[in-house]
């Protein structure tokens, strides 16, 4: 199987040059690195070239890498029925650079960029409808950027009194518990209620 998808990575990287920057196959899985401006090219060759027909997107997806200068990984995969062969392709962007959408391409794309702007802010340039979908329209925000508040920012909520939806500022429910992290099975300490009635032989 690995032979077959390093044929299939040699002859991608052949047909795209310089577009592809690296390849690797690890876990039974081909993964392809290309340059961000290349996108809407590797794309077409991997859909129409005879021997990788990857007609079917499966997902795309990003990874926040904040340490980095190109913070993101945009990470596309792809499914070939003919050749019975998947195939991750990953680029990098940062938080301004907008990367070109590929719904001209895969109309089934459209809701995977929104995600991905959405939860990462990636930016998609020639999408027909780039706007939030999972989060609300006032969301402040990115959340699945790895420096997002894990409270968030605002607590959005029905107020039965007022009859409609309010924001308000994020706040604690309850007041944080505080455990002894003693094993039951070891024993506490103290007697727990019920025990006292306990009797040792």
């Amino acid at each position: 199987m690995d032979e077959t998808l390093e044929e299939l990575a040699e002859h991608i990287a052949l047909g795209l040059g310089e577009s592809v920057l690296s390849w690797s196959v690890e876990y039974g899985e081909l993964t392809i690195v290309v340059a961000a401006s290349d996108i809407l090219d590797v794309i077409r060759f991997l859909r129409d070239n005879s021997s990788c027909k990857f007609s079917n997107l499966t997902d795309i997806c990003g990874v926040d890498w904040p340490g980095r200068e190109k913070r993101f990984d945009l990470v596309y995969h792809f499914l070939s029925p003919v050749q019975n062969h998947r195939i991750r392709v990953k680029l990098a962007t940062d938080e301004e650079t907008p990367v070109a959408s590929i719904t001209s391409i895969f109309p089934g794309a459209e809701w995977f960029e929104r995600e991905a702007y959405d939860m990462y802010g990636i930016l998609f340039s020639g999408h027909p409808d780039l706007r939030r979908i999972l989060t609300d329209y006032g969301f402040d925000g990115h959340p699945l950027r790895k420096d997002f508040p894990l409270t968030g920012f605002v607590e959005v909520r029905y107020d039965d009194e007022k009859k409609r939806v309010v924001y308000e500022p994020v706040r604690l429910t309850q007041e944080f518990r505080d455990f002894d992290f003693l094993s039951p099975w070891e024993g506490t300490d103290y007697v727990l209620p019920g025990d006292e009635k306990a009797t040792t032989n």
